[in-house]
């Protein structure tokens, strides 16, 4: 047998099956990182027990009495509260041919179909292009009346968002998490779980390759990506335990000539499936010029994009940054002046949607991440 020869997508779905046992320890993944800082659950009821004097005919009595008491948390609460809000984006890249920023717009788009009362603006390329994010984000207060502002990378928000988010205490100012985790009280910190379902992918990966060579294009060195790549290699490893994932950095987030001279590099490896975490479509042109499997990121490159088909894109995962959003509106229109500063969220977050919705026909639940390949 060739060991080279790549299995049709009919064989690796039926070898990653085999593997899916495996999902069961994405459980544990899903389990353990599903904390929320901050859920929105009722808080527990406490029992207090209170003595009271009471004076009756000729004698006085000490009656205890027993009652149940909700405790809540105190919160700071605006005067007035929102009743529309304007979100200003600070797209790091560019959102034509990218997963990440174009994702976000996606994002935006179906939340304003979904609410009548959300509008936002942007202005893409700021990192890329060497603009000032503080810039950006004034404009779009003053101008706009936008009181969410949102930096797409770290760098958009860092130290930008430091630098005005006093000038400014009615705003949000939401920054992605890359490796800093400073915060301000209304500048938060922001992710989605996307680990849980790079773990996943990991399993399919470890299933259908025939070299037992995977590889991974990495952008820059920095803790958002070595927590993917931790994800990504223990699926791997529980799927194939005899398989080696090889990784070369480009060092940038974007920069597609790199990207196509990593990725080529590690085709020459021996490679048979590879995945990136840029934001070019380079390494994806690589796999379907060299004739092996891609596994995708951030979100539905063929069903969404149409970049590709499924004879090349083995699997891929969708990032819904709506469910993200969605979380911070309802902190804001609720006159939260004190929000959690860090908010992850998970495959245990959703929105509810329609039935008749346009994204995902029939379903009525869109978790904050999930597996998504053409369905």
């Amino acid at each position: 047998m060739n060991s080279k020869r790549k299995i049709s997508r009919r064989e690796a779905l039926s070898t990653a099956g085999k593997v899916a046992v495996g999902v069961v320890a994405a459980g544990v993944v899903a389990g353990a990182a599903g904390y929320y800082a901050g859920s929105s659950a009722a808080p527990a009821a406490t029992t207090v027990t209170e003595t009271k004097t009471v004076t009756a005919a000729a004698a006085t009595v000490t009656v205890p009495t027993t009652f149940t008491q909700t405790v809540t948390k105190t919160e700071t609460r605006v005067a007035e509260i929102a009743r529309k809000i304007v979100m200003g984006m600070v797209l790091g890249g560019y959102i034509e041919g990218s997963t990440w920023d174009g994702r976000q717009i996606k994002a935006v788009d179906r939340l304003k179909k979904l609410y009548p009362w959300f509008d936002y603006v942007y202005d893409e390329g700021v990192v890329l292009k060497g603009k000032d994010p503080i810039s950006s984000a004034k404009d779009f207060i003053t101008v706009n009346k936008a009181n969410i502002i949102f930096g797409s990378w770290e760098p958009a928000a860092i130290p930008a968002f430091h630098r005005i988010a006093g000038d400014y205490p009615d705003v949000y100012f939401l920054g992605i998490v890359g490796s800093d985790i400073s915060s301000q009280r209304n500048f938060m910190r922001v992710f989605v779980r996307q680990y849980q379902a790079m773990y996943l992918e990991g399993l399919i990966a470890g299933g259908i390759t025939r070299t037992n060579k995977i590889g991974i294009a990495v952008g820059p060195a920095c803790v958002q990506n070595w927590r993917r790549m931790a994800a990504f290699y223990l699926g791997i490893k529980d799927a194939n335990p005899n398989a080696t994932l090889y990784v070369k950095y480009v060092g940038e987030w974007y920069d597609p000539p790199k990207e196509r001279e990593v990725s080529l590099a590690l085709v020459d490896l021996g490679v048979d499936v590879l995945t990136h975490y840029t934001d070019s479509v380079e390494p994806l042109k690589v796999c379907e010029e060299k004739g092996i499997w891609f596994v995708g990121k951030d979100t539905d490159i063929v069903g969404l994009y149409g970049w590709s088909t499924t004879d090349t894109v083995a699997v891929s995962f969708d990032t819904r940054w709506e469910v993200m959003f969605d979380v911070i509106f309802k902190e804001y229109l609720a006159g939260t002046t004190h929000p959690d500063r860090l908010i992850f969220v998970g495959m245990n977050r959703h929105i509810s949607l329609p039935p008749d919705n346009p994204w995902v026909p029939g379903q009525t639940i869109l978790p904050a991440v999930d597996l998504q390949n053409d369905n």
